[in-house]
């Protein structure tokens, strides 16, 4: 890789990596592990999916970040009666006041910003998700037979209450897969929730400043792409998704017991590219093994499938993947 340019736009990275962590602290208390695999997501011209509890900040942190990124920031908050052109926007008939006489004009929906929020995704039914999914893949949204680009840089951030599963609709396996990520946003610390609670009830108003902009963005992503991996990490990295899949020669044993359906190789592709973000963002210019270790959690946890064996025990999808990593690490040194 290394140009100039590049080693000096991952200094600038590592730079504002800090910077952005100090401006989202301002209203986010703790979770830097959510914020840094939501930046290594943008990083990777990539979406994510955030799990978690109502209550901690999930939205209040996407619009953070978005104000730190300084992008345009929209939220859709997915109710069982949302359709896809509230969504992606629909065709209007309007009069020319000129010629007086009558034509379409298109009015963009929210899915046309930088940064899409799409609040409790599993609310509404597979025909909105779709529009929404179309738009995460393709970059672009057809109407009335016009393809209309997203904005670039242009992410979706997702999220999904695990608790109150009444009245939803899941997201199938194959449309989980286009997220990059599933991140899980976990309780604060005891510490953390004093400062919350103290912050939360004050009448202090905070001020976000932008760190970086889209140009930097694009930029960035650019730079991840060239970022070099060596043949032993692609071979880490291919192991434990071989690896994962029951019922194969590769399979590992405990595979065979506790999961039903293993990653794929959009798996294998994520490890390396998210592998690479985690380099850029810790402002190295190589992929390390302990890149791909960092992120193989929030990119398989949404990839596998438990066995009724795996659930009856109280084996869960994380113990799994640690278990993958180390026995992976062991055949690539034997």
């Amino acid at each position: 890789m290394s140009t100039a340019n590049d080693v000096e736009l991952i200094q600038k990275v590592r730079d504002a990596h800090a910077k952005l962590r100090k401006e989202i602290g301002k209203v986010i208390v703790g979770q830097n592990e959510v914020v840094d695999q939501l930046l290594m997501a943008i990083f990777c011209r990539s979406h994510a999916l955030l799990m978690g509890v109502p209550g901690l900040a999930k939205t209040l942190m996407v619009s953070t970040l978005a104000q730190a990124l300084e992008l345009s920031f929209k939220r859709i908050q997915f109710t069982p009666d949302l359709m896809p052109s509230d969504i992606t926007g629909s065709e209007v008939i309007q009069d020319d006041p000129a010629t007086r006489q009558r034509m379409f004009k298109f009015l963009p929906g929210p899915i046309f910003a930088n940064i899409v929020l799409a609040d409790e995704i599993n609310r509404t039914p597979p025909k909105t998700q779709a529009a929404l999914l179309e738009a995460m893949q393709e970059r672009k949204a057809s109407i009335g037979g016009v393809d209309h680009p997203m904005k670039n840089p242009f992410f979706v951030l997702a999220t999904q209450n695990p608790i109150e599963q009444e009245g939803t609709y899941p997201l199938p396996e194959a449309q989980l897969d286009r997220f990059l990520f599933l991140i899980k946003v976990d309780y604060p610390t005891a510490d953390e929730e004093e400062q919350i609670m103290r912050l939360g009830t004050s009448d202090v108003k905070t001020q976000v400043n932008p760190v970086l902009n889209a140009e930097d963005i694009i930029g960035l992503q650019q730079v991840v792409r060239r970022v070099p991996v060596s043949d032993k990490v692609f071979d880490f990295a291919k192991r434990i998704t071989r690896m994962s899949r029951p019922k194969t020669p590769e399979a590992a044993a405990f595979v065979n017991k506790w999961v039903v359906w293993g990653a794929g190789p959009r798996a294998s592709m994520n490890l390396i590219l998210a592998a690479k973000a985690h380099a850029v963002l810790r402002g190295s210019n190589h992929v390390a093994g302990d890149d791909v270790v960092a992120v193989a959690s929030p990119i398989l946890r949404h990839r596998l499938m438990l066995s009724f064996a795996a659930q009856s025990e109280g084996i869960t999808i994380d113990e799994i993947v640690q278990k993958l990593l180390k026995a992976a690490a062991s055949a690539v040194a034997a």
